[in-house]
């Protein structure tokens, strides 16, 4: 008996089931997949506490900025301070969680965001008021470790250092790499502005990678966020039969 595209069914009649239950198989796969391709959402958060920035392929002000911006002062950060002609002003001061600092002989002065040379202005011009050009110098002794955070589909998500000069491939690589189950080509970079606004990056680490150009190999600033969402076949995968699933499709091609 011939087999017949039009009747696949005529092989059941002969006893023969295996070849039209896979076709129905890989159609209801297909049919699966075309569905989440029009239903998934690419963005993973949502836009209510961020404003992205660059998400639309355009870089803003923060992610392309200067790469070796100077440090600015937290909560929690403490800061000695040394007069060279009046020691009785020397101390230490400590960044309060309100961004105020404590300050001898003179009101709580706001600190927080400021960098160093900034800060050092503000107290030789509110020293001035009673001493005579005050020479002061501040060193930084106590702070907050810099670190970025690496969550969604890596190996080991948390928080971590960072030390030196890290790029978002290498971060991705210290977190232990994508899952089975990661998009390789829309890993978000998130990088907070201020208290109320972020800006968001969309990089294809796959295409990156293969091509073998690391120009768009962002370096991390202290307190990114790197987001590493699911890829589609992964999402479908808990309503497909394994066996199935793994007979039509390679997850690595997402």
């Amino acid at each position: 008996m011939k087999y017949s595209l039009l009747n696949p069914f005529r092989y059941a009649a002969a006893g023969t089931r295996k070849t039209p239950a896979l076709l129905l198989g890989a159609v209801w796969i297909f049919f699966l997949l075309t569905l989440a391709m029009f239903a998934t959402n690419p963005e993973p958060v949502g836009a209510n506490t961020a404003k992205s920035g660059s998400a639309d392929g355009v870089d803003g002000p923060v992610l392309s900025g200067d790469r070796h911006p100077l440090y600015r002062l937290r909560a929690s950060d403490v800061v000695e301070l040394t007069f060279a002609f009046a020691p009785e002003f020397n101390q230490s001061v400590t960044v309060q969680p309100d961004g105020f600092v404590s300050l001898k002989d003179l009101p709580e002065m706001y600190a927080e965001n400021m960098t160093l040379p900034q800060f050092q202005t503000s107290l030789q011009k509110a020293y001035g008021e009673f001493l005579h050009n005050p020479e002061i110098t501040i060193v930084l002794k106590d702070f907050e470790k810099p670190y970025f955070i690496a969550s969604g589909q890596v190996t080991h998500p948390g928080k971590y250092e960072l030390r030196g000069n890290v790029t978002v491939t290498e971060a991705l690589a210290i977190a232990g790499g994508f899952t089975g189950a990661a998009k390789h080509s829309q890993v978000v970079l998130f990088r907070r502005i201020s208290n109320e606004t972020s800006e968001a990056r969309v990089l294809d680490i796959k295409k990156m990678l293969n091509s073998r150009d690391l120009n768009e190999d962002v370096e991390l600033k202290p307190g990114d966020l790197l987001y590493v969402p699911q890829n589609t076949i992964s999402k479908l995968r808990r309503f497909l039969p394994s066996s199935n699933v793994g007979a039509y499709w390679n997850p690595a091609q997402f």
